[in-house]
């Protein structure tokens, strides 16, 4: 057998095991692993180094339009080369509806913006306006393009839906065969604390988390999942944040309930103290959910290893400090809730998703390539093709030291944002080359692919995440 490329020499990880091998690669995918594979073609030499799945991330906000005709400054060019240096090879991103407009046009232009990426990648759809034209014609049409899952938001203005909303978003989904993917917090109860905090002057971004306790995000999980259940539609719950959402997941899955939960690191290393730093440094760390206290994070790694929450994700959604686009768009005295949430953390993920769980004790490699890669694939409909090491998959891989010592700067995350929030957190375990299809797209930091040379996933039906049965009383109200 001729190879284009041979991995050798390293030791290949998988959710299920570690085994020295080599990979051979042709025509961008995994055709050949055993021990000593010929030569035959350019070798990547990966002695005393761990080779791992490229990561697959189910959630990254990349240039992604907004109601106020901004865009996220994250381009798909950067987010690639942001990607590719944390050792991700495909995403999965955004496109937005604007509420009272059609989702065809906005679909069609973000199909246009996203060719110019190097990763791979396939789209969530947001949902904030489930009219009839949009459920009977528009949602069926993004499923025939491969689009299979869709994002609602119980907050946040113009995005939130109310309960009958959701329900008809959730009658399409399963309609349809396809996944919906929750944003957890109470909307009434968010603006009810914001608009006492401003009244008595409490305006810094650490009011942000005071606005939207724990109590905010378990209320909004354990209806999301009561309502999903009523019609047995699967649904993942993202970006939880503390035990409180964590538990709802665990007891909705003890009664068989088909919900998944998501996290993210932001949720294991920042907490509420961060956005408390002095003027307006504590915007840096502001996202939804908020970052909780630090005994929230050794709850969050329960919740991981038990497997109630078992995908990490970056929940990429890059602001910079400065410029019109960022942080300080409304000025640096702007009350809190008129700063842009969200935080980059594409490059990020990997390095301190291994080291605070592998190199720490308190997960296994394979747990992190199932946390990082498999389950993600496998949930969203990737798998075979994404997240793992296999005979037929896409050679998708990343090379990984994982005694190497690293401090965090901005300048490594390779992104578009004036900074990370992780600068100067040291961590241990780095990724040194990465794979995509076959091709060596960055080594050593140097990322070495074009614009462009990303592929779309079309998704199909999926395997894991199937609707259930039967209805509450056995009866059926989507007959």
């Amino acid at each position: 057998m001729t190879f284009d490329l041979v991995v050798r020499g390293g030791t290949v990880v998988t959710a299920a095991d570690a085994v020295r091998a080599d990979i051979g690669i042709a025509g961008g995918r995994i055709v050949a692993l055993a021990e000593n594979l010929p030569a035959e073609g350019e070798v990547l030499d990966a002695g005393g180094l761990h080779v791992l799945p490229g990561g697959v991330d189910s959630h990254c906000h990349i240039e992604q339009p907004e109601a106020d005709g901004t865009v996220h400054e994250e381009s798909f060019v950067t987010a690639s080369a942001s990607a590719f240096a944390g050792g991700t090879t495909s995403v999965i991103c955004f496109i937005p509806q604007f509420r009272g407009h059609p989702i065809g046009p906005t679909f069609d232009d973000y199909r246009l913006r996203a060719r110019k990426a190097m990763v791979d990648y396939a789209f969530h759809q947001i949902v904030t306006d489930p009219t009839e034209e949009v459920v009977e014609k528009e949602l069926p049409a993004l499923v025939a393009h491969g689009v299979r899952s869709f994002k609602v938001f119980l907050t946040y203005d113009p995005l939130h839906i109310d309960d009958a909303q959701y329900l008809r978003v959730l009658t399409a989904a399963r309609r349809l065969g396809a996944f919906v993917t929750v944003h957890c917090e109470n909307y009434h109860a968010i603006n009810f604390l914001t608009e006492r905090l401003l009244a008595r002057g409490m305006t810094a971004p650490k009011y942000h988390a005071w606005s939207r306790p724990p109590v905010v995000e378990r209320e909004a999980t354990h209806r999301a999942i009561a309502l999903a259940e009523l019609l047995g539609q699967p649904i993942q719950i993202f970006h939880v944040s503390c035990a409180e959402a964590a538990e709802e997941i665990a007891r909705a899955k003890a009664r068989g309930v088909a919900v998944w939960g998501e996290t993210c690191p932001q949720y294991l290393t920042l907490t509420a103290a961060d956005m408390d730093r002095p003027g307006f440094e504590g915007a840096k760390f502001m996202c939804s959910p908020a970052p909780r206290g630090p005994e929230e994070h050794e709850r969050i790694w329960r919740y991981i290893r038990s497997r109630v929450l078992d995908v990490v994700t970056s929940d990429h959604c890059g602001f910079s400090y400065e410029g019109d686009r960022g942080k300080a768009r409304h000025g640096r005295a702007a009350p809190f809730r008129d700063v842009p949430n969200g935080i980059p953390g594409l490059a990020a993920r990997l390095p301190i998703l291994f080291s605070e769980g592998v190199a720490k004790g308190r997960i296994d490699i394979t747990d992190f390539v199932a946390l990082t890669a498999t389950n993600p694939a496998r949930l969203f409909g990737l798998a075979p093709r994404k997240g793992t090491i296999a005979i037929g998959a896409d050679a998708d891989l990343v090379l990984w030291d994982t005694t190497k010592r690293v401090r965090l700067t901005n300048e490594m995350m390779r992104h578009a944002i004036d900074y990370t929030p992780y600068e100067g957190l040291e961590v241990t375990g780095w990724p040194v080359a990465t794979v995509r299809r076959g091709e060596v797209v960055m080594r050593e930091g140097s990322v070495q692919a074009e614009a462009g040379s990303g592929r779309y996933l079309a998704r199909g039906p999926y395997a894991l995440p199937k609707p259930l049965i039967p209805f509450p009383n056995g009866f059926d109200p989507l007959g």
